[in-house]
């Protein structure tokens, strides 16, 4: 691991060479670049592109999720062009649209993760198409072989934040999507205990986008990216858990009485399961539900012992959290309703416990009702 702002030359004929880019050694100074950095993009280019990398890959980490999103789009885009956003990325993302997008003269659409919505949408001065999937919170899995083939039809570019999806049940790049965001403070990390955000594509694209990154700021810590090297370590082992635990407890939740909706993709019940079962490997770690109401929502939470009561999801620690508490709170019963959140909605992000363990403990939270 290296720790260092600063990379001196020993001398000018060294500083000359570098400029020409005939020697290779670390850049000069750490917002451009760090060793620890570098390795860990490497791994993250070739986890992601699998055997899709056929003109070269690359990987640019950032200090958030949230950085790598809007670095790229504001790398990308220009007063006057126009974005196409499905409506259930991540509410960040809708509010980065709606609060600076919009400023500096980027027109933007936010539809519904349907193929026919997207096709709609679509101007001429269409950019840029970005999605999510399985989106937050109610999972939703868009057809992105049909988007990838609009847009290449179009001239658009793809965008995808699969974070949910992780690149061991889903590899956008290989359907021909441009660029993968993914929020590296979640499974690839694994261990709540980093915060990062990497884009990963074809070399030239990510490379125009790295040049902003030491424009706008928003770099990787070193230690960032030593932890997350050690997170994929066990990434496959992870998910593949969390798959399998999700999975099963989403068919236990389905068949109670007292919850009255489940999403998880992998549902056959999900609105939609076809496009989760054509593209997905398995259905990730979070399942959403539906209780009768907030307060019955709160019961079942404050009676659950093995997941804590926090954001985020994605580590080896299972975490529960009621949306309208926490992610949309500040909205209100009538924002939320208009935004489409329920109040008796709980998010379940599952983590890697023992699931004989999470089952008896769900069990008995739901008891409580």
């Amino acid at each position: 691991m290296v720790f260092s702002s600063t990379y001196p030359f020993e001398n000018t004929a060294e500083l000359h060479a570098f400029m020409q880019r005939e020697v290779e050694r670390p850049e000069e100074y750490g917002r451009y670049g760090n060793p620890t950095v570098a390795a860990t993009e490497a791994k993250l280019a070739a986890l992601e592109a699998g055997e899709a990398d056929g003109g070269g890959c690359g990987a640019v980490l950032m200090a958030s999720g949230m950085a790598a999103i809007t670095t790229t789009l504001l790398a990308m885009l220009r007063a006057g062009q126009h974005v196409i956003f499905t409506a259930d990325v991540y509410r960040k993302t809708r509010l980065f649209a709606r609060s600076y997008l919009a400023k500096f003269g980027v027109e933007f659409d936010i539809v519904a993760p349907t193929l026919e919505a997207i096709e709609g949408a679509v101007r001429d001065t269409t950019r840029i198409i970005f999605t999510e999937a399985p989106t937050n919170p109610y999972l939703r899995v868009v057809d992105l072989e049909g988007v990838v083939a609009l847009a290449k039809a179009r001239r658009i570019k793809t965008i995808i934040d699969a974070t949910f999806a992780t690149p061991i049940n889903m590899r956008p790049l290989s359907l021909g999507v441009d660029l993968v965001i993914h929020s590296t403070t979640k499974y690839l990390g694994g261990h709540n205990d980093l915060l990062g955000g990497v884009v990963i594509g074809k070399s030239g694209l990510v490379d125009a986008i790295r040049e902003q990154v030491g424009t706008l700021g928003a770099v990787c810590d070193p230690h960032n990216a030593y932890l997350l090297s050690r997170g994929l370590k066990t990434l496959a082992l992870r998910v593949e858990r969390h798959n399998h635990s999700a999975l099963a407890l989403a068919r236990v939740l389905e068949a109670h009485p007292k919850v009255a909706k489940v999403w998880y993709p992998l549902l056959e019940s999900h609105q939609d399961y076809g496009h989760a079962r054509r593209l997905l490997r398995g259905g990730g770690g979070v399942i959403s539900f539906e209780v009768e109401g907030l307060e019955a929502g709160t019961r079942l939470v404050d009676a659950l012992r093995v997941p804590k009561l926090a954001p985020s999801l994605g580590g080896v620690e299972s975490l529960v959290e009621q949306p309208a508490l926490m992610s949309f709170y500040d909205q209100g019963p009538e924002g939320r309703a208009a935004l489409g959140i329920r109040e008796g909605l709980i998010r379940y992000a599952v983590g890697i416990e023992d699931l004989a363990d999470l089952r008896a403990d769900l069990e008995s939270g739901l008891a409580a009702l």
